[in-house]
């Protein structure tokens, strides 16, 4: 009998690939076993391969035997038919988790654009732009009101995707340090504790790769590359 290979999912930068973060964090979290494939951003190697894997020639993708799964909510969507507990159990939690899932997917761009995803960076009031800080404020408001509802740690109670999409969040939020609640600072303690984001970011923080175009604000020097 043929042994069945375990997934691969091929990521960017542990340091800088927030779309990357989203779906290895919540594989992980439900115990889903797969490999790990990181190609460098912005790079030959990157170029040279990640299009001859998927259409959209962008990480994350996921391999699994001859199928080929790409965007991060369509490998949490997909992963989430093998390991439901990746979403809440409730029916309208579920909805709900869902629907953030997909407002941070398509939106908040100014916090994307200024104050882009750098685990091992401290950057305090760099990217504090108008429309950042209008998108952290929107931001807080959307956990505020569901940790209100739930009663936390998490978003919905239980740890689930919806926190795994916000975690690249709560990584931006910990480098350019805008202010945020009490209720908000104690969320993103809980995710930065949670075993899958740990581990991430104990990868980030080793991975020592310097990509210029993820650098607005360091050179190489003041990064320490």
């Amino acid at each position: 009998m043929t042994k069945q290979l375990a997934p691969t999912l091929t990521i960017g930068n542990y340091n800088y690939s927030s779309w990357s973060m989203r779906p290895w964090v919540a594989l992980t979290a439900v115990g889903m076993a797969f490999d790990t494939t990181m190609v460098v951003l912005d790079s030959p190697a990157f170029a040279a391969h990640v299009p001859t894997i998927t259409p959209a020639g962008k990480v994350p993708v996921l391999q699994d035997g001859g199928l080929t799964v790409w965007d991060t909510l369509a490998i949490i969507e997909y992963a989430g038919e093998s390991y439901p507990a990746i979403w809440p159990a409730d029916k309208a939690r579920r909805a709900r988790a869902r629907s953030l899932c997909a407002q941070m997917h398509s939106g908040f761009t100014g916090l994307r654009n200024d104050m882009p995803m750098i685990v091992d960076a401290a950057l305090p009031g760099k990217g504090h732009t108008p429309a950042a800080l209008a998108d952290v404020a929107a931001v807080q408001g959307l956990w505020e009101n569901e940790l209100n509802a739930h009663g936390g740690p998490f978003l919905f109670g239980e740890w689930c995707a919806a926190d795994a999409y916000f975690a690249p969040v709560v990584m931006r939020l910990t480098t350019y340090a805008p202010p945020v609640s009490e209720r908000v600072r104690a969320y993103m303690d809980a995710v930065k504790a949670h075993p899958a984001v740990a581990l991430w970011m104990e990868r980030a923080i080793s991975e020592r790769i310097y990509v210029a175009k993820d650098e607005p604000y360091r050179t190489r020097e003041q990064a320490g590359y």
